[in-house]
Parts: C-alpha cells; sequence; structure tokens
C-alpha cells in the first residue's frame, strides 16, 4: 500500500535520535515487507517493542480442512453457523477466537463470526487479513491507532499489526474473514509504478481510511495472542509482554491499517457483460478479492445483464451474499448471509429462467463479495455444519419465483 501517512510524533530524520520530554530515547521500530525490499512503516515506542516476559500454546479454534469431493457446487447458510448457540450467544463471542471456518486452502482462510465480546489482543504474523464488516460497528484498536468499523467497510489488516476488536452497541458485529498467507493490496494495474491510484481504477486514495491520531495505553504484564507459521502448519502462542504493546507516539510510511467501504467503490459497466475482473478491489498471493456493487447493468440494445455460464478452469469461485438481491441465483435458495462455491472443473452460470428474466433489466440491486482462488478450496468445519446439500441440483430443477 504505497500511500504515504504521517501520524502523532516522528523526528524530522528517520533512524536518528527522537527523544522524549524527559530527555529519554523512543524506539524505533521497522515494520516491513518482503524483508527490506517492499512497503514499511517507521513506528516510535515509548518503551522496547521485544520485551516479552512468558510465551504459552495458543489452542486455536478448528482448522481442519475437506476435500470437496466428490466435486459439488456448495451453497453455505453462514447465518445458521451461530443460531444453535442461544439468541444472545454473540454477546460472549469475539472477532479472533469466535471465527468460524468455513473454505481455506494453503494460500487464504475464509471463516465467519457473529460477536459482542472484546477480543484478546492479536496479531495475524501469517498474513494479511481483510475483514468484511456485514452488520454491526465498533472500533478496531491497532498499535497504529483505532479505525471506526461500520456496515460495508473492508478492513485490511497488515501481517503482524498488534490489534483488538471492540463491537458497540446491541446488535451484534458479523465479520467475513478473509486470512492470506501473503500481503492484500490494490492490483497492480490500477497503479501506477510509482503507486498512484490510476483514472481508470474504482477507488482511490481518498477512500482509504487509515488511523489519524497515536494510541497510547499503559499497562503492564500484557497478553497478546498470535497466530503463526509451524512445523506442520499454522500454530498459536500467547505472549505476555512487559509493557502494553499500545505505546507508539507517531509512526510514519506506507504499510498500516486501513478501512475502505464498499459504498465507495465505483462500478465499471459496459453495453454488454463485462467479465468478474471489473469488480476487483484487492488482490493476495493466488486470489483475488472482487466487490459486487449496486449499479446500472448493460445497455446493449440485445444484451443479457445476468453472466453468462462459464467455466473457470483455473479457479474456484466463493460468493458472499450480503445485500440486495441476487438476479442470477433467484430460486437457488441462496439469500443474505449465503456463500456460494462454484469450483474450477464445473460450468457454472444463472439459475433456471434467471438468464431469461434479466432482458431488459437495467439495474441491479446487489451487493456480494467475492474471492476467487488459483487452488481448490476445502471445506472448514464451519462450512461443513451450514451447508443446504439440494443447491448443487438446482440447475436441472425448475426455478422457484
Amino acid at each position: 500500500m504505497a500511500h504515504y501517512r504521517c501520524v502523532g510524533d516522528v523526528p524530522p530524520k528517520r533512524h536518528t535520535q527522537h527523544r522524549r520530554p524527559d530527555g529519554g530515547l523512543y524506539y524505533e521500530e521497522l515494520m516491513g515487507e518482503e524483508g527490506f525490499s517492499s512497503d514499511s512503516s517507521l513506528l516510535y515506542h515509548r518503551t522496547i517493542p521485544s520485551t516479552i516476559a512468558d510465551a504459552q500454546p495458543w489452542e486455536l479454534p478448528d482448522l481442519s480442512l475437506t476435500a470437496n469431493h466428490p466435486l459439488k457446487p456448495r451453497h453455505l447458510k453462514l447465518h445458521d453457523l451461530f443460531a444453535d448457540a442461544g439468541e444472545m450467544a454473540w454477546k460472549s463471542i469475539d472477532v479472533v477466537t469466535g471465527r468460524r471456518l468455513v473454505l481455506g486452502n494453503a494460500d487464504v482462510r475464509i471463516s465467519y463470526v457473529v460477536a459482542g465480546e472484546t477480543s484478546p489482543l492479536y496479531r495475524n504474523a501469517v498474513g494479511d487479513e481483510c475483514v468484511y464488516i456485514e452488520s454491526g460497528s465498533g472500533t478496531v484498536e491497532t498499535v497504529f491507532g483505532v479505525l471506526p468499523v461500520r456496515q460495508g467497510d473492508q478492513v485490511i489488516v497488515p501481517r503482524a499489526t498488534t490489534h483488538r476488536w471492540l463491537p458497540h452497541g446491541d446488535e451484534p458485529l458479523r465479520a467475513y474473514v478473509i486470512e492470506a498467507n501473503s500481503h492484500i493490496a490494490p492490483p497492480k494495474r490500477y497503479l501506477s509504478r510509482y503507486g498512484q491510484f490510476l483514472e481508470h481504477a474504482p477507488y482511490c486514495e481518498r477512500d482509504l481510511h487509515g488511523p489519524t491520531e497515536p494510541l497510547v495505553i499503559d499497562g503492564d504484564d500484557v497478553e497478546v495472542y498470535v497466530k503463526h507459521r509451524g512445523a506442520q502448519g499454522l500454530v498459536g502462542t500467547r505472549f505476555v509482554y512487559s509493557k502494553h504493546p499500545f505505546d507508539v507516539v507517531g509512526w510514519d510510511g506506507c504499510l498500516y491499517p486501513f478501512t475502505f467501504n464498499v459504498s465507495d467503490f465505483e462500478p465499471i459497466t459496459g453495453r454488454v457483460h463485462q467479465p468478474p475482473p471489473v469488480h476487483q478491489a484487492f488482490e493476495g498471493h493466488n486470489f483475488v478479492i472482487c466487490n459486487f456493487v449496486p449499479r446500472k447493468v448493460d445497455y446493449h440494445p440485445l444484451s443479457i445483464p445476468v453472466p453468462y455460464y462459464h467455466s473457470n478452469v483455473d479457479s474456484d469461485e466463493v460468493m458472499f451474499y450480503c445485500g440486495g438481491n441476487y438476479e442470477a441465483r433467484k430460486g437457488s435458495g441462496i439469500g443474505q448471509g449465503s456463500i456460494s462455491l462454484h469450483p474450477g472443473g464445473w460450468s457454472h452460470g444463472p439459475q433456471p429462467g434467471a438468464y431469461e428474466r434479466s432482458i431488459g433489466v437495467e439495474y441491479f440491486d446487489e451487493l456480494a463479495v467475492m474471492v476467487d482462488t488459483f487452488a481448490p478450496l476445502q471445506l472448514g468445519e464451519g462450512g461443513l455444519a451450514c451447508e443446504d446439500p439440494e443447491y448443487a441440483w438446482t440447475w436441472a430443477r425448475r426455478a422457484q419465483g
């Protein structure tokens, strides 16, 4: 994310003495990607950022995966996942430890959580996270400062950023979590060679909202949950820091958490149906994230506004339906809070009748977040727990409605 920001108190020149009011030194930390060869930020701490006093194992939630075999399209009803726990059970669930794995592979994991409790301090040392706020509001406190979050926000949290989630109000925070094993960034085709958003990009720097002031909290013996790489996959450790990690008085650079709201995504349309890459918002290693937002649709006199049938021979397609009325899936049972998984190796497209009904339609009122992966996805325990087993056969049956 090569968009420079400067927040709080930093010295005029990097890697030089930066002194506290009492004459002591602040401690400079470089947080950077790809060694010292990509985006980074410099943070200035009141105390040494490496002062751990204890380390204990953290038992991660169930991250087991089951192959999509026999190969089938899947419909997963995410709103069913937490229903059995009771109407108000979300009040004791947090965004970090309460996640349930829905789909995953070696590049990306997709989880869902309904939360009302403040999370522990957390750091994902495996990859960046993109957390979509389906509903509710809250704040994310980070070592860089505070991010307010609201419905429709995509919250990008860089790898190894210490943070915690604080839901607000009397309604749960519903979060759709995309965890990468890499970094998440805007597509390169949207950017100049120096990193500025180009004129054809569907959003720009003004739409990205980072922390605006430091967050400094005092505290001793503070626990931080860390997800990291282990010999057999992902593992967790609970560190105890001698001093609170939120002790940064200032920072600057091009690496930091930010929010982007889907309402600021400007759809790209044409006379005939545009392919899914026009909806792309972000990319990671071996996957992309796309936003399908309310928009005018194809205006050729003979256009068919819903998607043509297509075989993504290199991709699995995951669509999270989070607003409006998705015309192409009418009659399938899919609704708000649904996921469809359309795997590579299978030709997919609109439900029966949707192709014909779309002719003459001028506007789609739909909202969905799509993840396309370039390696097959497997089902997590959450995905297995909320599957509609009839979805795969809906193309062979007459559509309802």
